[in-house]
């Protein structure tokens, strides 16, 4: 549903109620991320130079997933249930912007494999529905953090204060090193 945001976050209006388990509605910010996490990242595809959303859109078609039993403790329930999810996501061939795939591809990443194939695991949650809005919110969190181009850096000259200042401290270790020097008799 539309309206005010409900937890106080920056820049984060919530769109939709999407069910997450049989008794419980879990509120959705606009790039899909679930709002508990949303509240963890607190910025949410936000740009941090322009405070404008920056929301990249990725098509389920695109993903694919599989549920897998998930590792370490939990009992019978681990070894019976497939609750972890295992998301692929090829880079290469999505839809995304192309700088957008070429800077996602420079991520030295180890979850990206040589095939250019982004591979996450969430085995966080126990249900199913859970885990997979974990790993969609993962992926856009992943996404969305190259979507905006890093800033160009300008060379800049330094300060004629800061060369005094660089000069200055020079000669001042000159003084000192020269006084450790042996006496000449």
């Amino acid at each position: 549903h539309e309206g005010p945001n409900p937890l106080g976050l920056q820049g984060v209006e919530f769109i939709v109620l999407a069910p997450c388990s049989t008794s419980a509605m879990t509120a959705l910010t606009p790039c899909g991320c679930p709002a508990a996490l949303a509240r963890d990242l607190q910025q949410c595809a936000m740009s941090p130079a322009s405070q404008t959303p920056v929301i990249i859109d990725i098509k389920e078609t695109e993903v694919d997933i599989t549920a897998i039993r998930a590792q370490g403790a939990g009992g019978q329930n681990v070894n019976k249930v497939s609750s972890a999810i295992h998301l692929r996501f090829d880079i290469g061939a999505s839809s995304l912007p192309d700088d957008v795939k070429e800077r996602l591809l420079a991520l030295r990443d180890s979850r990206i494999t040589g095939e250019g194939v982004l591979v996450l695991k969430a085995q966080s949650h126990r249900t199913q529905d859970a885990n997979k809005l974990d790993a969609f919110a993962r992926l856009h969190e992943l996404v969305n953090s190259v979507a905006t181009p890093p800033r160009v850096r300008r060379a800049t000259k330094p300060t004629f204060g800061s060369k005094q200042r660089r000069l200055e401290g020079k000669s001042q270790r000159s003084e000192t090193k020269a006084l450790r020097a042996r006496v000449a008799e």
